[in-house]
């Protein structure tokens, strides 16, 4: 009897000395343990067809804490349709060699910024969770947006003709950008 409660304490022991010295031999990732966040990957990503935005929010009151997501959603979407359409101009005024470049920019710009003030056209939400912490009482809600980039640059396309501070040469070009801009997004489809 003793010797058999001297092999389990020995194997007690052994294996209690294998798990400290493996728990000894892992280094600790200075940046940190890795977390899993919800909404992302290529479902949740923009493309050549959509731009696409996710938001998170968190308060101890649920409407609150959409309101919050739904906000820093269309703040994403926002941003990647204003720097496309700048990168867009850019390209296209310097292929162009456009005599009033920064004209036509400006305006277009200002039109970009005036959309994104007014209605975000097609926009819809495609996703969203709700999860509600216990300990801390929040709600965290995360959700997920998408506009149809072709339907944005028709609607842009609209609101410029109906701006009356864009002269007719300034309209052509804007015309230009987005027809070309509307066929790229038309033929990557879905």
């Amino acid at each position: 009897m003793t010797t058999s409660r001297t092999f389990l304490t020995i194997l007690a022991l052994g294996s209690l000395l294998t798990l400290g010295l493996s728990a000894c031999n892992k280094k600790a990732n200075p940046a940190g343990q890795k977390v899993s966040q919800p909404f992302s990957g290529n479902k949740y990503q923009s493309n050549a067809a959509w731009f696409r935005g996710t938001g998170v929010g968190v308060s101890q009151a649920q409407n609150i804490a959409r309101s919050k997501s739904d906000l820093d959603a269309k703040n994403q979407l926002a941003g990647q349709v204003n720097t496309n359409m700048r990168s867009v101009v850019d390209q296209y005024l310097a292929e162009t060699g456009n005599t009033n470049a920064s004209d036509v920019a400006d305006k277009f710009q200002s039109l970009v910024r005036e959309v994104m003030n007014t209605e975000m056209a097609d926009l819809r939400k495609f996703d969203e969770e709700v999860r509600y912490n216990e300990a801390t009482k929040d709600y965290t809600v995360y959700v997920a947006y998408e506009i149809r980039k072709n339907a944005m640059f028709r609607f842009m396309k609209k609101q410029a003709k109906t701006d009356d501070r864009i002269d007719a040469i300034t309209q052509k070009r804007i015309d230009e950008i987005l027809d070309k801009e509307i066929e790229k997004a038309d033929a990557a489809g879905e």
